[in-house]
């Protein structure tokens, strides 16, 4: 499961279960649709706390998703996470696609605050902790 949702800092993107083939490529499509309005600049907030690791056809999506949206003006990314493997898959997709020296990863666990330090890395560049 997705959901795209527009905010004052950009997007805040959340992803859960098990996404396949199917619904990734929905999710690029849409996100498509969505940044036709984006603003010059913005963030991307990833709520990723009860996503499940991506099976290996839906990775190629989320690589052209990431590339998208870095294309389109994402400045910096936050993903919120709460397991190791997932940190793990997304970090080596992020080198890839070339967004990782502007994402961020925190561990909800680790992080009580999570949300706030995430908006903070997204619109002030304070690195969280």
């Amino acid at each position: 499961m997705y959901k795209i949702e527009t905010k004052d800092y950009g997007y805040k993107l959340t992803l859960s279960d098990i996404i396949y083939e199917d619904e990734m490529k929905q999710w690029l499509e849409e996100s498509k649709s969505k940044l036709r309005l984006a603003p010059k600049t913005f963030g991307i907030f990833v709520d990723m706390r009860a996503l499940k690791p991506l099976p290996s056809n839906s990775q190629k999506y989320m690589e052209e998703g990431q590339k998208l949206y870095k294309e389109k003006g994402m400045q910096r990314s936050v993903v919120i996470l709460a397991n190791a493997t997932l940190k793990m898959q997304f970090k080596r997709i992020a080198r890839e696609t070339g967004i990782d020296a502007w994402e961020r990863y925190i561990d909800e666990q680790s992080t009580p605050n999570w949300e706030q330090a995430g908006i903070a890395w997204l619109k002030d560049a304070k690195e969280p902790e």
